[in-house]
């Protein structure tokens, strides 16, 4: 039997998410299912605004492979999967969605025109600190929690968290996700079994593993998100190795000074002392060896 694509790879999700052949089944829903709480009405239709899949692209480690599609109002929606953590998702998702939201208004159009913006990612690490495997963001008002306007909309969906217990509400988009998480085909059924639009990535999936133009070009994805995983945990663990480092050498350093201090002042009182025994004048004392009157008044006492 073929082995089965990962789903999460950007290549394939694409592939399965982002087609001509599959935005009104496989995406329509699914975006159907991920919006229900945000949304008033289910989006009817899609038009598709980044198709093309440059392969070129694929050996790029930094290449974005997300999907943008436009329902029948106008709304934008950006989704996107991302299996590197690179520590910048909150960053980068909020800059897509203004970038997306800037983009649409054209010279002498007013702001009135600007349509609302969806940001979806979906993540095979962590990035929220909750229980929640869904995530959802606005602007809103710190003391009232007021909504300012819902023009952007921004959510994280964490594959790591979906078996904690997730709402009844959400129960088809886990199954979506279970899916994109690589679920064994065993369990494909009773995923598929209500919910609409699965059955059709399922096939898309199928398809696509047994196609060995697209195994070439997963595989020489996958190979870049490797290389780019790899440089990421290199660089991780080599800062973590310099900031030890820097630790011991900071510690040798002030030890060294703490030290060099002491000895110093140790021999400012070694000369006061002396001069003190030889009834030097407390003021001379303290303009030779730079102590305060009052340090070698007190040593004076000391000394009797």
């Amino acid at each position: 039997m073929t082995e089965l694509l990962e789903p999460s790879v950007d290549f394939v999700f694409k592939q399965i998410f982002g087609s001509e052949e599959n935005k009104d089944e496989v995406l329509l829903n699914f975006l159907n299912e991920a919006l229900r709480e945000t949304e008033p009405k289910p989006f009817v239709s899609l038009t598709l605004l980044n198709p093309q899949l440059d392969k070129n692209a694929l050996t790029d480690k930094q290449a974005i492979l997300d999907v943008r599609a436009q329902n029948e109002d106008g709304k934008q929606v950006n989704l996107e999967i991302q299996v590197s953590n690179k520590y910048d998702m909150p960053k980068r998702s909020l800059y897509y969605a203004a970038k997306m939201y800037e983009e649409q208004l054209g010279e002498g159009q007013f702001y009135k025109s600007l349509k609302r913006v969806i940001s979806i990612n979906i993540l095979t690490f962590n990035q929220i600190p909750n229980d929640r495997f869904h995530n959802i963001y606005h602007l809103r008002e710190d003391h009232t929690g007021e909504l300012l306007l819902d023009d952007i909309e921004i959510h994280f969906m964490e594959l790591p968290k979906l078996n904690l217990k997730p709402h009844k509400m959400d129960d088809r988009l886990v199954n979506w996700l279970m899916f994109i998480d690589g679920a064994p085909k065993e369990r494909w059924e009773g995923l598929a079994m209500d919910t609409p639009g699965l059955k059709k990535a399922m096939t898309t999936l199928e398809f696509l593993s047994q196609n060995k133009e697209a195994r070439a070009l997963y595989e020489m994805r996958k190979k870049a998100l490797l290389d780019e995983q790899s440089a990421l945990d290199y660089a991780e663990s080599r800062g973590r190795e310099e900031g030890r480092l820097e630790g011991k050498l900071e510690g040798k350093l002030e030890g060294k000074l703490e030290g060099k201090l002491e000895g110093k002042l140790e021999g400012k009182l070694e000369i006061a002392a002396s001069m003190l025994q030889k009834g030097l004048p407390v003021s001379l004392i303290a303009e030779v060896t730079g102590l305060s009157e009052t340090e070698i008044e007190a040593l004076n006492k000391k000394l009797h």
